[in-house]
């Protein structure tokens, strides 16, 4: 073989190497994708991640496919995308409460910094307290009162120890001074249903699971823990107006690829995350539910995980909380 073959040879072949990536990125999806979602159907995380599944969709190609793995606050599902092959068809989408988890699980099987490559922040929705109609409160002022006259009589669910929905509470009875009990439930979901069905008094919840249920007043909306009141429930005061200064919890959900996913691959799905939060019906979806359409991918929101991390284990260890 002549040098001069062998040097086209090895152009080709180096040719071959660098279109080697872009054409990965052009090829997948050539099956459906799943999102792993850590908590039941019924709650804050499904009810946004379904909806941008559906509109991911069109621009995929593929089916993407929501895989619901409830349990310890969300950990069980976590741990188990942190273990799947990283071929670019599971993806994980977590939330404020795996910011939270490290706080508060030692031996937790995955780290969200170190083990998922962040694609895209979904939503960031804020919590409302709400309560069922038959709770004697018609106002965060009145709900605080009968709190304090009755200690440990009302109830407060959570998505699980160690989620937003739990914090906040643990926040709330900081700041009023009350004592509420405690009831952890597998996600959100379940938790919402027990609450409209009357078996657990109130919850500290996201709008986007909420916001359908006050609006049909299956539930009472006493204030919304954020700065400003939301389009989705505008009758319903802020924490500030109701008179609790300083309660303002959010939450916020994010997709993330899992470690060792190939780079192409995981800016294709970023792409295509932000094409799809610019769509008319995320747009609509995003109001209904109480969430603003965020703009952090990438690094930005690694940097935001890891900010979030510190911040909620100053919280878990002021409150000093512990999981019951």
């Amino acid at each position: 073989m002549t040098t001069t073959r062998r040097a086209a040879i090895a152009a080709i072949a180096g040719l071959a190497t660098l279109a080697c990536g872009p054409v990965l990125a052009q090829s997948w999806p050539q099956r459906p994708v799943t999102f792993i979602v850590p908590f039941p159907g019924g709650g804050g995380t499904d009810a946004f991640a379904r909806p941008l599944a559906a509109a991911l969709d069109p621009l995929l190609g593929q089916r993407v496919i929501i895989e619901n793995r409830g349990g310890a606050g969300g950990t069980v599902g976590a741990t188990a995308a942190s273990k799947a092959a990283p071929d670019g068809y599971t993806f994980f989408v977590g939330a404020a409460h795996h910011a939270i988890a490290p706080a508060l699980y030692p031996k937790l099987e995955y780290n969200i910094e170190t083990d998922f490559i962040p694609i895209a922040l979904v939503a960031v929705p804020p919590q409302v307290v709400v309560v069922n109609p038959k709770v004697p409160a018609n106002s965060l002022a009145e709900l605080i009162d009968y709190a304090r006259k009755n200690p440990d009589k009302l109830n407060y669910a959570s998505a699980g120890a160690g989620t937003t929905h739990h914090l906040a509470g643990e926040l709330f009875q900081l700041q009023t001074k009350t004592k509420l009990t405690h009831v952890p439930y597998r996600g959100a979901g379940p938790a919402l249903q027990d609450v409209v069905a009357g078996q657990v008094d109130l919850l500290f919840d996201g709008l986007g699971s909420s916001a359908p249920q006050i609006q049909t007043e299956r539930l009472r909306g006493l204030a919304v823990a954020a700065a400003t009141r939301s389009d989705a429930i505008p009758n319903v005061p802020t924490a500030r107006e109701a008179g609790l200064d300083q309660f303002e919890v959010a939450t916020w959900y994010a997709l993330f690829a899992v470690k060792g996913t190939p780079p192409d691959v995981v800016a294709r799905m970023r792409s295509e995350v932000g094409k799809a939060l610019k769509t008319q019906m995320i747009v609509d979806a995003w109001k209904k539910n109480g969430s603003p359409i965020p703009d952090m991918a990438g690094e930005q929101l690694g940097q935001f995980v890891k900010a979030e991390v510190v911040r909620w284990g100053t919280v878990v260890k002021d409150a000093q909380v512990k999981l019951d």
